[in-house]
């Protein structure tokens, strides 16, 4: 079951990916990365996944040790729930930094490969984005004649959103 669980995550995820780094101006991508329930399909296989070894795991958050957190992420629902933990909360910041980016109106061909980082390594990836982010702000701010909130898209919540 737990190898199935393992299998299972990053394909449910795999779609959006798909849509952020390959399709990254068409309509509906911005449409279906604007719900944060993308997270949901890959996300309810953690809860699966733990499920058997809840009390040990709830022992283990709420008093972390090294040899005890690491020993519980060795088993094999261990590995599969945070496999899944791993694929949901990676996607969530990878559609944060598709919607940023595409509010910033930074290029997608400088931001795929931000995603693909992103997908294998968040945190590098996260930063990796932060620095382009940076870099792009800056550039923005030395062009004269522009504003740093001119001619962004609104944000996406599902609701009319107000611009500052």
């Amino acid at each position: 079951m737990s190898q199935r669980l393992f299998d299972l995550a990053f394909p449910l995820a795999a779609p959006f990916w798909a849509l952020m780094i390959v399709a990254p101006t068409w309509s509906w991508t911005r449409r279906i990365a604007g719900s944060p329930l993308i997270v949901l399909p890959a996300l309810l296989v953690y809860p699966v996944a733990v499920l058997p070894v809840l009390p040990e795991l709830v022992i283990e958050v709420s008093r972390p040790e090294f040899a005890g957190l690491r020993d519980l992420l060795g088993t094999d629902h261990g590995t599969a729930g945070a496999w899944a933990h791993m694929i949901a909360f990676d996607l969530f910041v990878g559609r944060w930094i598709y919607l940023d980016s595409r509010q910033r109106q930074l290029h997608p061909l400088i931001m795929a490969p931000v995603l693909v980082l992103t997908i294998l390594l968040a945190p590098i990836g996260l930063g990796a984005y932060l620095a382009v982010r940076a870099v792009g702000s800056n550039r923005r701010k030395e062009r004269p004649g522009t504003d740093e909130g001119a001619g962004r898209e609104p944000a996406v919540t599902g609701r009319a959103a107000s611009q500052p």
